[in-house]
């Protein structure tokens, strides 16, 4: 188990590294890949957040999604919206 200082180091690391997936697909939203490398590029971006999210919810709860749209606050409409439908689909299917 996690000391305090550790999970708490260990959820910033977590959502930089969200944060960091979030910007890299948005970046793939404007780069000069086209067509299915691109939504390749994208959805893989997603996954890893869907993944990272999965871990931060398994250190703090449900409280997990708050501290995600905290960090994401300042991201486009439309990155916001895919990965939260990569999200949902993960926790579909890990239902």
């Amino acid at each position: 188990m996690l000391g305090a200082h550790e999970q708490r180091s260990e959820v910033t690391r977590l959502l930089a590294q969200i944060r960091d997936e979030y910007e890299a697909a948005q970046r793939g939203l404007t780069g000069l890949s086209y067509g299915s490398s691109q939504h390749a590029f994208i959805s893989a971006r997603m996954e890893n957040v869907s993944h990272l999210h999965t871990q931060l919810h398994d250190l703090v709860g449900d409280v997990a999604i708050a501290l995600v749209a905290e960090q994401l606050n300042g991201c486009s409409d439309t990155a916001k919206q895919s990965a939260s439908h990569a999200m949902k689909r993960k926790r579909n299917d890990d239902e």
